[in-house]
């Protein structure tokens, strides 16, 4: 059996019992060892920072950083503190459950320090000065603090919320990101979420979500391609999807019918393709073979908007 056959089937099952975030953790943990920081993980979620942070300085009329929303906080808030140490005010990070703790919290901290030491953490991000001094500051003293006042050190706002409902304040937000969490969200849910993110964003405030359009099987087991999930129907996935980690298997054209649908411009949108003789190999399900091959091939892509 196929290693990511077993991982779907473990997690559908694990999705029908109480608690299973927390069962899916020990199992990700102890068995397909998916959730360490690992360096792959840190320095994507870092690019991701430095995307949100570059784009938001290049379209906003507003240079500095006042509010700012994170979608999907996880484990490892690599960049909640990428944005704190870019200067931004307040940093809420909202997630659907609590994964984040006091432990997970210092793993990414200690990783920001050992960039810190070899002195490198300005190359990937546009570092406030006082803030690097804050957060050397709250890494020495960490072992003797809450983890509600490291956050609150951090400027950083953590609740576990539904993002459709999220009880802000309208016109709150200057900046709101996700990072490779779209596609884990149904369709008819992420409509609610752009909605409410529409009304939560203060007008010439900017939106900077990655969105990861690959197979994440194909992270785990190396002997299927990023595009195997496109071969099933949708009859065919909803037997092996599971809501601990789902997977819409959104193409970049349905996200731009949303963004359209929902009047939300996409100012710039950047995209990276995947390999497309590696695509070929898989007899697409009607509903991709439709859809021109050069779009199903989009795999990773960043939407940025301004919203007036």
């Amino acid at each position: 059996m196929k290693k990511w056959v077993l991982k779907a089937i473990v997690q559908k099952t694990i999705s029908f019992l109480p608690g299973g975030h927390s069962i899916n953790y020990l199992f990700q943990k102890y068995v397909t060892k998916g959730v360490y920081l690992t360096d792959a993980y840190f320095f994507d979620r870092l690019t991701h920072a430095k995307t949100h942070v570059d784009t938001y300085v290049s379209l906003s009329a507003n240079k500095t950083m006042g509010n700012t929303l994170e979608l999907g906080t996880g484990w490892y808030p690599v960049v909640p503190i990428s944005l704190f140490l870019s200067g931004a005010e307040n940093i809420y990070t909202i997630d659907i459950s609590a994964l984040l703790n006091k432990e997970s919290l210092k793993t990414t901290l200690t990783r920001f320090m050992d960039l810190d030491t070899n002195g490198k953490l300005n190359s990937y991000l546009r570092v406030d000065a006082a803030r690097l001094n804050e957060l050397r500051e709250l890494y020495k003293e960490y072992d003797k603090i809450e983890l509600s006042d490291a956050l609150k050190k951090l400027h950083i706002k953590y609740s576990i919320t539904d993002a459709r409902n999220t009880g802000f304040p309208a016109a709150q937000f200057d900046l709101i990101t996700s990072n490779n969490t779209f596609e884990h969200v149904y369709p008819q849910v992420l409509e609610g979420i752009l909605k409410e993110f529409k009304r939560i964003i203060k007008p010439g405030g900017v939106m900077s979500h990655a969105i990861d359009m690959s197979d994440h099987f194909a992270h785990f087991d190396k002997t299927i391609n990023v595009f195997n999930f496109l071969q099933f129907s949708d009859k065919q996935w909803k037997r092996i999807d599971n809501s601990i980690q789902p997977q819409n298997r959104w193409r970049i054209t349905d996200f731009r019918k949303l963004y359209a649908q929902l009047n939300i411009p996409i100012t710039k949108e950047t995209d990276v393709k995947g390999n497309i003789e590696e695509l070929q190999k898989i007899k697409l399900d009607s509903r991709f073979a439709s859809i021109p091959i050069e779009e199903v091939a989009i795999i990773h892509c960043h939407l940025a908007s301004i919203i007036m």
